[in-house]
């Protein structure tokens, strides 16, 4: 299955757990890696599933390599109606507004057409585990989610 990993960070935590999810999912899958900021919506292959991960900054607003991405996805008023994606977002529950960057960024998506795979999932930085603990549960249970919608079509 061709996946397309996307990040938005603010402090690099979330491009190094893609960079790790690359290497976990590369030998089964063909993997391609990129920055949300250096992403054009419009350019999203429709063979592909997005696996997107995302963190929160401030007051529940996307990170900075995220708002680019969505701040050219609202300008272009782009149709993502053959896109699939899922995502997984990255917070901290002692603050109020925990795993908002990521919620925010699937409800643009949406917004726009594209189809969610599962449900979001979220890691909780005071939870002690680590972030792959979760992360790469995740990809693979999307991943085999998505495989028929891929198949059928």
């Amino acid at each position: 299955m061709k996946i397309a990993l996307l990040y938005g960070t603010e402090t690099g935590t979330t491009e190094m757990l893609c960079e790790d999810l690359e290497g976990h999912l590369g030998g089964d899958h063909e993997v391609e890696m990129a920055d949300l900021g250096d992403t054009d919506p419009t350019s999203l292959d429709g063979d592909s599933l997005h696996l997107i991960l995302c963190s929160t900054y401030g007051d529940g607003e996307l990170p900075a390599t995220a708002q680019p991405f969505a701040q050219a996805l609202i300008d272009a008023g782009a149709d993502l109606s053959g896109i699939r994606f899922a995502i997984f977002g990255l917070g901290d529950s002692t603050y109020e507004t925990f795993n908002e960057g990521s919620q925010k960024l699937a409800e643009l998506l949406v917004k726009h057409g594209a189809k969610q795979v599962g449900d979001r999932t979220t890691y909780d930085a005071m939870s002690g585990d680590m972030p792959e603990d979760s992360a790469f549960p995740w990809a693979e249970e999307r991943i085999a989610e998505a495989e028929p919608l891929f198949a059928a079509s």
